[in-house]
């Protein structure tokens, strides 16, 4: 298989890891200004942090979503496809992983394309068909083609560290010490904006990422219709699952093959491209194959 490298994607990955490092700085300057003498312990709780959920975020993953890893003896059909596309996508056969829920849905993660997993739900393998389920596990390991796993992982961290200060920093402003008040107000407001602009990068890689790996996966199995139509199938089937699965799970979100997101604020907000413009991508590219 001949790999096209997408350089929109790894410009788009640069630039919101720099961005976001830039961020990075401007939030630990504003933490020195107005908490010096708490500077040090701070940085090193943040640095623990990163380095704890860039090492361990695959196993974070699947525990949050109730997966465990499973043997060709459990699932043999499902190792042989993921065996069969890693082969063609010339990457090592991830590690493959199973979570019992209703949610038809599919993920990958991992540090590199030597540590990667895939994961699936039951729910997408009692809902699509041989040919659809092929085409998501393809579109999963484009994503651990073009590294973009990892740098979502990453760039997610000073994210969810913000978010953390923004609603929880209001109990830190109180107390005996009136004089504390003010720097925890700053850091909280310090935090919010930190946090709307990182998710707004995020936001932004993440929906151009779904685009390519779309693609890559359509390129590994040769099959644009069957991605398609698994697509359009999973989207359909979410308005079957239970609300209370469907909260659970929502936090893998950026992760997710289709995302689960309810109302306008949740399409406004999603992580992925409408499910439409995917598909209609994908019809292109069908059409694009077969004038070749």
């Amino acid at each position: 298989m001949e790999w096209n490298t997408d350089w929109g994607l790894r410009g788009r990955m640069f630039l919101t890891m720099f961005l976001l490092f830039a961020l990075y700085v401007a939030f630990v300057g504003v933490m020195a200004v107005f908490f010096t003498s708490r500077l040090f312990p701070i940085l090193v709780v943040m640095s623990l942090f990163l380095g704890a959920q860039f090492l361990f975020s695959d196993r974070i993953a699947l525990y949050s979503m109730g997966a465990s890893e499973v043997s060709d003896g459990e699932y043999p059909e499902l190792h042989a496809t993921v065996s069969r596309l890693a082969q063609q996508a010339d990457l090592p056969k991830p590690t493959v992983a199973v979570a019992d829920s209703q949610v038809p849905n599919a993920f990958a993660t991992g540090r590199s394309q030597s540590s990667s997993t895939v994961c699936v739900t039951t729910g997408i393998m009692r809902t699509l068909s041989d040919e659809e389920l092929e085409g998501v596990l393809a579109h999963e390991l484009a994503h651990v083609k073009n590294r973009d796993v990892a740098v979502m992982t990453i760039a997610s961290f000073l994210s969810t560290v913000a978010f953390l200060i923004v609603r929880w920093g209001w109990l830190f402003a109180g107390g005996r010490d009136r004089g504390n008040g003010a720097p925890v107000i700053v850091a909280i407001i310090a935090s919010l904006v930190v946090w709307v602009v990182s998710f707004l990068l995020i936001r932004a890689l993440s929906r151009y990422r779904e685009y390519a790996a779309d693609h890559g996966g359509a390129v590994i199995t040769g099959k644009p219709s069957a991605l398609a139509s698994a697509l359009v199938k999973i989207d359909g089937t979410m308005d079957q699952v239970p609300d209370d699965d469907l909260r659970d799970q929502a936090e893998m979100n950026a992760f997710f093959v289709i995302p689960i997101r309810s109302g306008i604020v949740g399409k406004l907000f999603s992580t992925h491209p409408s499910t439409e413009q995917r598909v209609e991508k994908l019809r292109d590219l069908e059409r694009e194959l077969e004038t070749q």
